[in-house]
């Protein structure tokens, strides 16, 4: 039996895809992603509403993380109930039903030297 850590709810205040990749190899593309661990026993329902400083929220985007795994969820792929805007600032807010685990990874590729960035997500119960 795992226990389950974590938190119910996570905000990453900082989100952006570019439109644009110095690559076309699918690992190299620019993209914005969430990592997602469920340690728990049970599975994770997951739903992440995006905010934007000009527009009402999209969302929600949901999927279910199993019990003692891990998603990587790519923000580009999300495509239900609409596509992810690219070049436009958004923020995220990410709830489940049970605690887990959520980590941002950004690769910006958009020059020959790409950038990457990770961070934990800010959290509250």
């Amino acid at each position: 039996m795992t226990h389950a850590i974590g938190s119910r709810r996570w905000a990453i205040a900082d989100g952006y895809i570019p439109s644009s990749s110095a690559s076309d190899d699918p690992a190299l593309v620019s993209h914005e992603s969430a990592c997602v661990l469920n340690t728990g026993d049970t599975p994770a329902k997951v739903e992440i509403t995006l905010f934007f400083s000009d527009r009402e929220p999209a969302g929600p985007f949901r999927f279910t993380v199993a019990a003692r795994r891990t998603v990587h969820l790519r923000f580009n792929d999300l495509d239900d109930p609409e596509p992810v805007p690219r070049d436009t600032p958004y923020a995220s807010l990410i709830e489940a039903d049970t605690p887990v685990v959520v980590q941002q990874t950004r690769l910006d590729s958009r020059q020959p030297s790409h950038a990457l960035l990770s961070t934990i997500a800010y959290c509250q119960d």
